[in-house]
């Protein structure tokens, strides 16, 4: 049994040697929580303006928060190089994020969730994301539980994985 575990820790030290050295582009996930102090929004902006610029494609869904920062950010550096994933219909989405959603060249609806409760939907659309990347960075609470099993499906899909908590 010791010997599985050190070779599934050996597995994910090589993949992760392999995601920092690899040279070209990467599709990069990023999400969080909605409730995110206006200073880490504007970090978060810089980060995904710098991803971008440096060639990587960045997914994310279209919540306020963290999501919003990484879209405008995003948005700035290189608006091709950018998917937005809705839990649900755009019609949906909260009046303060449609007017930014509207500009987001590669976006994609999920009508199909509008049904399900938003925690539900946004479950199913951030396994999507997960699904579409090399690369999740999240910033989350501790109690943040969609985000942090979103954050596990990625581990169990051996996607190279940053979380960042604010508490």
């Amino acid at each position: 049994m010791s010997q599985s575990i050190d070779l599934i820790k050996l597995d994910t030290l090589a993949q992760e040697l392999a995601t920092i050295q690899q040279t070209g582009s990467k599709r990069i996930a990023l999400l969080g929580s909605r409730h995110v102090p206006i200073t880490h929004q504007n970090l978060i902006e810089m980060m995904t303006y710098a991803l971008v610029l440096s060639g990587n494609r960045v997914i994310t869904s279209g919540a306020t928060g963290t999501n919003s920062a990484a879209i405008k950010g995003a948005m700035r550096a290189d608006p091709n190089l950018l998917t937005v994933i809705l839990p649900q219909s755009l019609e949906r989405q909260p009046n303060e994020s449609r007017q930014q959603l509207e500009q987001v060249m590669h976006l994609v609806e999920n009508p199909g969730n509008d049904n399900l409760s938003l925690a539900e939907a946004s479950y199913l659309c951030n396994k999507e994301i997960v699904s579409r990347c090399q690369q999740l960075i999240c910033f989350a609470f501790h109690d943040s539980r969609t985000l942090l099993q979103t954050c596990q499906d990625a581990e169990e899909q051996r996607k190279v994985l940053t979380l960042f908590y604010f508490d």
